[in-house]
């Protein structure tokens, strides 16, 4: 479904990522590890227009290259970056209409708020409460419910769970397993490579802005390299997902 091919991108001309191809198939989870550096969140903001890259972006076969970010919102690849982004002063139902922004149809606004809702219901708890008196996990929740009125048929989170409670943390990857459920297409840059390998079905490892292996997420979470480079001494016990 999403397929990112040759992807090279940087800063300042100095390229952070170099000749990166990724595959992320219908109702897949691939998470993105690697040590901090290693170019996992400057490939999301490539990907997502966000920065000047070369490479081919397709999305279920069609281009989404040379387009600004906006337009490949519109064009069915969603972004959840690392940064709060909710409109704090807006109440929880401002900040989702705000994600329907490219809709006429106010039907089909309302069903999607709906939709949305049914997948994080402790929103819809909090209608009329300003965003920014939210828990952290909660802003997590209503940046992603916002994202989905669009109906984006793939999204890329970049550390979701940074700065959760770990029960949070727990709530907010199920969703993610959920999301994938329905058919989209997740690629996850995850700060927990033991909560990212047990929600994942296959990961990809970064380093030095290339890709330096793929597989499984159960057969990196039982890599003694994956398990020495990334999740310390303690890196065997990580959870697997499930068969």
């Amino acid at each position: 479904m999403l397929r990112a091919a040759g992807i090279s991108a940087g800063y300042g001309g100095r390229m952070i990522v170099e000749d990166v191809t990724i595959d992320v198939a219908a109702g897949e989870i691939v998470a993105l590890l690697g040590h901090n550096g290693a170019g996992k969140s400057t490939l999301l903001r490539a990907l997502f227009g966000l920065l000047k890259r070369t490479g081919a972006l397709t999305l279920e076969g069609r281009s989404l290259d040379g387009l600004a970010p906006r337009l490949i919102l519109a064009g069915g690849l969603a972004y959840v970056p690392q940064e709060r982004s909710v409109f704090p002063k807006l109440t929880v139902a401002e900040n989702l209409r705000m994600g329907a922004y490219a809709l006429d149809d106010e039907s089909v606004v309302e069903r999607r708020i709906d939709a949305a809702l049914e997948t994080f219901p402790r929103l819809r708890e909090r209608l009329r409460q300003l965003a920014g008196t939210l828990s952290g996990g909660e802003q997590r929740m209503l940046e992603v419910a916002r994202t989905l009125l669009l109906d984006p048929r793939a999204i890329m989170l970049d550390e979701p769970s940074i700065g959760l409670a770990p029960k949070m943390a727990d709530t907010l990857f199920a969703t993610i397993r959920a999301l994938a459920a329905q058919g989209r297409a997740v690629l996850l840059v995850e700060q927990s490579v033991k909560k990212a390998l047990a929600c994942a079905d296959r990961a990809v490892v970064m380093e030095m802005g290339r890709i330096v292996l793929t597989d499984s997420a159960r057969a990196l979470a039982a890599d003694d390299r994956v398990a020495k480079l990334y999740m310390g001494a303690a890196g065997r016990g990580a959870a697997r997902p499930p068969a």
